[in-house]
């Protein structure tokens, strides 16, 4: 029985995505939403897309979206194993992780893993 498994180039990928996904969401958490000075800066008037960042992502925060968009995708990906739906769901799972989504967004990465056990869809 063969199992979902990435390939070696299909891992790099994943490898990519999932370190630019923490990576930015690092960024915008440490350097735009909890900066004190930047905070007020934007709530005075300045208008640039990282004071819309900033409102867009607190936005979302508040009604777990980042959490649920990867419970989602993960789940999905579980039903039937994909590499496009694996990567989706990782790229969420660490924005989720890192903007305060820790909860769903870690039982999407636990979904995540357990799509490794199943087997790849058959061709059709």
């Amino acid at each position: 029985m063969k199992l979902f498994l990435p390939s070696a180039r299909a891992t790099n990928w994943l490898l990519v995505i999932g370190f630019c996904s923490v990576g930015y969401a690092l960024y915008v958490r440490y350097l735009v939403i909890e900066q004190s000075a930047f905070g007020l800066t934007c709530d005075g008037g300045l208008d640039t897309w990282l004071c819309t960042t900033r409102k867009v992502v607190s936005a979302l925060f508040n009604y777990s979206v980042f959490g649920w968009t990867a419970f989602a995708i993960a789940l999905l990906n579980l039903l039937r194993p994909s590499i496009v739906l694996f990567a989706a769901a990782l790229a969420a799972a660490g924005f989720g992780i890192v903007l305060y989504n820790v909860a769903l967004s870690a039982l999407a990465v636990a979904l995540l893993v357990l799509s490794l056990a199943r087997r790849p869809p058959e061709p059709e």
